[in-house]
């Protein structure tokens, strides 16, 4: 009996160092990309260097002299793991800071993850219930950088006039960073992958997540938006994170930290139709956020 094996496809093209496997008879239609480009409004190039770097010119910064670590603290270990991993618990996340191209330090250095890009390997398949979805053929320890959400970085009014025109039976990919500064100003990026972006367009929203999302800045002041394990992730696991940003059990909404914020959200998700969640986990809220957004 011949029996014709399909040959495994990457979805990437050979843009990722690591193959995205494809499981399914038609390849989706956009543009892989492995970061963020810089789309209709958007006035700052994602690629360009705009952040000082370091001078130190050891394998690994060490954390006594280091410029950036002592700038912004040391996010991840020896290992490149997260040493924060509580840091979303509240719905709330400080921003993570590498090291980048104006740095002296080593490619090799601990403080270089997220820019390294894709080291995992992952599947993209089709789920029963949800469309596309991504897993893992892989185990992933807690805290480990998974993979980037990845797309067009756009204005809130093309997110919005996006959103708006959207059919009821389309998906919508826009996320919302919100970063508060802590003067009481807010600066704001939205990442939509739809038409270009990478592995992490294709990862279903669950109420229940194994994955969360930081806002990592490496060489641009526009953040990456970089998902990691929340909790140890066994091989052939489906990989999900919440699309209102948080790591936990609460409803979405409640993440939204004070009134102005919810008003906010209110006004943008205005004349948007709401879509049923399948997550299937026990505290489902049953609906999908309206408001794609993390907060930091």
């Amino acid at each position: 009996m011949n029996v014709s094996v399909r040959p495994a496809v990457d979805l990437s093209s050979g843009l990722e160092d690591v193959p995205v496997l494809f499981e399914g008879l038609t390849l989706p239609t956009f543009q892989y990309s492995p970061d963020n480009v810089q789309g209709p409004g958007c006035t700052v190039d994602p690629s360009e260097v705009t952040l000082p770097g370091c001078s130190c010119l050891s394998h690994s910064c060490p954390t006594e002299s280091c410029s950036c670590l002592q700038t912004h603290g040391q996010a991840y270990n020896c290992t490149g793991t997260l040493l924060e991993l509580s840091r979303t618990d509240f719905g709330y996340c400080s921003p993570v800071f590498e090291c980048n191209a104006l740095c002296t330090c080593s490619d090799t250095c601990s403080n270089r993850v997220v820019q390294r890009g894709l080291r995992l390997k992952l599947e993209v398949f089709n789920t029963c219930n949800r469309g596309w979805g991504v897993r893992t053929l892989e185990e992933i320890p807690h805290g480990t950088f998974v993979c980037e959400y990845a797309g067009e970085v756009i204005s809130f009014g093309e997110a919005r006039r996006r959103q708006l025109g959207q059919r009821s039976e389309e998906n919508n990919y826009i996320i919302a960073v919100r970063e508060h500064a802590g003067t009481g100003s807010i600066t704001e990026t939205f990442v939509d992958p739809a038409q270009v972006g990478n592995v992490g367009r294709f990862l279903n929203h669950s109420c229940l997540p194994n994955l969360f999302m930081l806002p990592v800045r490496v060489h641009s002041v526009i953040p990456r938006l970089a998902l990691f394990a929340g909790r140890d992730i066994d091989a052939q696991e489906e990989l999900t994170f919440d699309y209102s940003g948080g790591h936990t059990s609460q409803n979405p909404v409640e993440l939204l930290s004070t009134q102005s914020d919810a008003d906010v959200q209110a006004s943008r998700t205005d004349g948007l139709q709401r879509k049923a969640c399948h997550c299937g986990a026990n505290k489902c809220a049953q609906f999908l956020p309206l408001d794609l957004s993390i907060l930091s």
